[in-house]
């Protein structure tokens, strides 16, 4: 049976491919043949992720979306994440999740104890899936509820926010300069950065109009 991995992390300051020698000795031990690796640094609430949708586009029913745990796919809202399920579903996916046991008897088990195997491994990601949500609500409820804290003890403190990257800045600069023609979704790509990180960096480069 053939799998396809998936691995995620938040932030570019974090490894998406920490879980990949697991999940590759996980594979080896269900006899599972991985076609397919997609990892990726990006927030698990989106669900408009380019390396999934690759893996959702690529994968043919009756293969296996291997993941570390519920939260590596899912920190989606309920709407979004009823989507990606439909997605999963209708591309005839089994959703294999490495730290959930009763998920990995859908790579063997078959009629009617697949079938119930199917029903309890549904129940039990939708119920993981939620407690992420929830887990990424709490965050940022937490961080909201200290920023505000900061500011009725000091109503002239701001934010410092985060430090510039230096070498993603020359990086950028650089291709700015060599190529000025090139779309910023181009550079983004080339830097491995965000589009609006282009667009930050093309504006404080261009010098202020004449008066």
């Amino acid at each position: 049976m053939n799998a396809h991995l998936y691995l995620r992390a938040s932030t570019k300051d974090q490894d998406a491919n920490r879980a990949k020698v697991a999940l590759e000795l996980f594979a080896a031990e269900k006899g599972l043949s991985i076609v397919g690796m997609y990892a990726e640094n990006i927030s698990g609430t989106k669900l408009n992720r380019p390396e999934l949708l690759a893996l959702l586009d690529t994968a043919e029913s009756g293969d296996v979306l291997l993941v570390e745990s519920v939260d590596r796919l899912s920190r989606l809202s309920q709407a979004d994440w009823d989507t990606l399920k439909g997605t999963i579903k209708a591309k005839g996916l089994r959703l294999v999740v490495a730290d959930l046991p009763t998920s990995h008897m859908l790579v063997e088990a078959k009629g009617i104890t697949g079938q119930i195997m199917d029903v309890i491994n549904n129940m039990l990601i939708d119920l993981m899936a939620t407690m992420a949500r929830l887990d990424q609500d709490k965050r940022v409820e937490r961080i909201k509820q200290g920023l505000a804290n900061k500011r009725v003890a000091d109503p002239n403190w701001k934010p410092s926010g985060k430090g510039r990257n230096v070498a993603l800045w020359k990086k950028v600069t650089t291709l700015i300069t060599k190529h000025p023609t090139i779309h910023a979704d181009d550079i983004a790509k080339l830097a491995e950065c965000g589009v609006a990180t282009v667009y930050r960096i093309k504006r404080e480069l261009t010098p202020p109009p004449c008066k």
